[in-house]
Order: structure tokens, then sequence, then C-alpha cells
């Protein structure tokens, strides 16, 4: 049996933490690398945390090698275990994310993944934190590759190995909020979908040329029938 996969992005796109995980990230290089502020004007819209940590490493000197990147990674974690339940800028779901996934939680012919520039676990911690996890059966994270465009396969991949098949690539749909969420889709061939409720407004993402482009996820109905449209 063949499927549709719908791959969700997380921040902007289903939710906001109310900044939780740069609270996380900015307590955990104070920690260990004492260095307030690590993260200040390190772009992180579509970035995967690997590059943006990369990018903070470099920037204060520190030695980029497997130990630190794994320090790091179990400090911000159980910080950001800690953060989530703070309050927080605009925390919540993004509207209409909720019925939406209950709508194709019913849909015996999709299965719902992640590509997100997300390290696994904070992504688990988010999406636990917003009764979100259980939508999501496989998916793809920041830890599997520091370059976006090389997700979508990884998470393609991880759904055939579930017994999870498409019968083209048009048969992927990456719902994203920025860029290079539709950059990471033309390079595996996908649909893209781009929804304006992070950091780029409608017109910037038509200029990206996704094949839709939506305001919010909010019409359940509508949104459906575009994420169900055959591949292309």
């Amino acid at each position: 049996m063949f499927f549709k996969i719908l791959l969700f992005d997380i921040d902007g796109t289903l939710l906001l933490s109310g900044q939780a995980g740069y609270r996380a990230l900015t307590r955990t290089f104070k920690e260990l690398f004492g260095v307030a502020r690590g993260f200040d004007d390190i772009p992180v819209a579509g970035m995967t945390d690997e590059s943006i940590l990369t990018a903070a490493l470099e920037r204060a000197g520190v030695a980029a090698d497997l130990e630190t990147r794994a320090r790091f990674h179990t400090r911000y974690c159980e910080l950001l275990a800690d953060e989530i339940h703070f309050p927080g800028p605009r925390k919540g779901l993004m509207r209409g994310v909720a019925a939406l996934l209950e709508t194709l939680s019913r849909c015996n012919d999709i299965r719902c993944g992640l590509v997100t520039g997300n390290f696994a676990r904070p992504a688990q911690i988010k999406l636990e934190h917003f009764e979100l996890w259980r939508f999501f059966h496989f998916g793809a994270y920041g830890d599997d590759a520091p370059v976006r465009d090389e997700l979508v396969p990884i998470a393609v991949e991880r759904a055939r190995r579930d017994g999870v098949a498409v019968e083209s690539a048009g048969d992927v749909v990456v719902i994203g909020d920025t860029p290079l969420d539709v950059q990471c889709a033309v390079a595996a061939g996908a649909r893209s979908v781009a929804v304006a409720t992070g950091s780029y407004n409608e017109a910037a993402l038509r200029d990206t040329g996704a094949h839709v482009v939506l305001a919010d996820l909010r019409d359940t109905d509508a949104v459906v029938e575009l994420l169900l449209e055959p591949g292309r």
C-alpha cells in the first residue's frame, strides 16, 4: 500500500515554545563555556541545531569536537525540559494545528512525520509538552545532518523501514514556515506547503517557489484538501 507522507517543521509551523529553546541554549552555553548570550545574532530560522551550535562554538573559539558537542547536547536537553514549562512570548500551538493533526490522524492513507532542525530529543520534549508527539510516526532531525536539505530523504527512508512507502516524490509534502523548509522540499523533489506563521510573510514565501502558501492552518478542510492533492 502506498501512502502520502506529510513532513512537518516544528518551530513557527506547529508551535512556539515561548523562546524556551533559546533560553536553554543560552543557559547551556554560559554554564559550559562561560560565554553569556552565546547565540545572539546567529541566524536560527530554518537552520539545524547542529549548524547553530557550530556557529556559536566557532565564534566563541571553543573546539567543536564530538565530546564538546555531546556535553552540550546532554545539558541542553536537561535545561530545555525545565524551560519548556515557563511562559514566554506567543507560547502555544499555531492556529489550526490541533484540529488539523486530529483530522489527519483519521486518514488511513497518510502518515505524518517530522523534518526539523531541532535535535531529536528536544523535538520530542517540545511536542510532548504540547501533547502533539503522538501524531508523528517518524522524522529526521538536526542531529541527523547539519544541512536541512539532507533531512527529507532520511525521513522518507525511516518511513519506508516502517512499511510506509510512497509512489513518487510528489507524494511527500513538506510543511514549514521558512524558505529553508521550501528549499529542502525542492532538493528532494517533494511538494512544499509554506505557512506564514513564523518569521516570513506570504509574499516572501511565494518568492521561494513554494507549491502552496498559506496564511495559517486554521481552515482544516481546505488545508487537508491541499495536503492530500495527488503528487505531481
